[in-house]
């Protein structure tokens, strides 16, 4: 355990502080009932939730459909109204930003959603939803947009002409790539990956996997990765916080959660993973 001197200590030194920092984050959704639509309680979606994750590691939230990690994840980026609680990205407090000072921050945390279908508009080439970040920051235009893009798809395993094609004319795992090539245009420090590939074929999943990692590799990326399949999070994570009923309940180095969990909810979850080691017959 940290104590109160250590863990000021790596808050103060830059070189020790962590590149995100999440405390004590409570995000409530009010009840309504009645024909006044009177407030009569709140689902508390995140209810004090505390964790951090350093430059170029991949802190894995897991926790079954409902458990609040996806809604915590937009919290953070402030796409949810947070209720209470601080976020801290390179020691600055998001929460506490203007709209105009959010903004320039948007090119620091990118997000890569479930559903890609979902997340790329359907009447855009893919050339414009990749370059759509880069105009809207002013990073680049003319040859120069048209270069970065094509390097982008290039780089997430796309042919060269995607570009020119709309989003229905490509498979899920290439419309995840897709998602993950716009997500890097801004060459952001983090990037929450949620159920990046939950929608995705077994084969295909590891394909994104490995270019998730490969990516990390290259841009010192930082990834807070969504999930709820433990197989998953054993693949590609540091460490691994367990959420549960809007709590994490346990969380540590991903080999002491994987191979010794202490609590009943995430000794649950291990259980629920496949066994497919092959046995040998006759």
């Amino acid at each position: 355990m940290i104590d109160q001197a250590s863990l000021s200590q790596m808050v103060d030194d830059p070189y020790e502080r962590p590149l995100l920092r999440v405390e004590n984050l409570c995000t409530y959704f009010p009840i309504y009932s009645g024909f006044l639509q009177r407030n009569i309680g709140h689902v508390k979606a995140v209810n004090d939730v505390s964790f951090h994750i350093h430059a170029g590691e991949t802190l894995g939230l897991v926790g079954e459909s409902g458990c609040g990690k996806t809604t915590t994840g937009r919290s953070i980026l402030r796409l949810a109204r947070v209720t209470s609680g601080q976020v801290y990205f390179e020691g600055k407090s998001i929460l506490d930003l203007s709209r105009r000072r959010l903004q320039r921050l948007r090119r620091e945390m990118q997000i890569i959603f479930q559903d890609p279908i979902g997340s790329l508009n359907p009447r855009l080439t893919i050339g414009q939803i990749v370059s759509e970040p880069l105009l809207v920051h002013g990073i680049a235009s003319g040859d120069e947009l048209h270069r970065q893009v094509a390097e982008l798809l290039d780089r997430c395993g796309l042919f060269p002409g995607a570009a020119y094609r709309y989003p229905h004319e490509f498979s899920g795992g290439q419309r995840q790539r897709i998602a993950i090539a716009r997500a890097l245009a801004l060459r952001p420090k983090l990037i929450v990956c949620d159920e990046p590939t939950s929608a995705l074929d077994v084969s295909i999943q590891s394909q994104i996997l490995n270019l998730l990692q490969d990516l990390q590799d290259e841009f010192d990326l930082s990834y807070l990765f969504i999930s709820h399949d433990m197989a998953v999070i054993n693949h590609i994570c540091d460490r691994v916080a367990v959420m549960h009923n809007g709590k994490i309940v346990e969380q540590g180095d991903r080999n002491q959660i994987i191979n010794d969990p202490q609590h009943p909810y995430t000794k649950k979850l291990l259980a629920a993973v496949p066994d497919v080691t092959p046995t040998r017959t006759g």
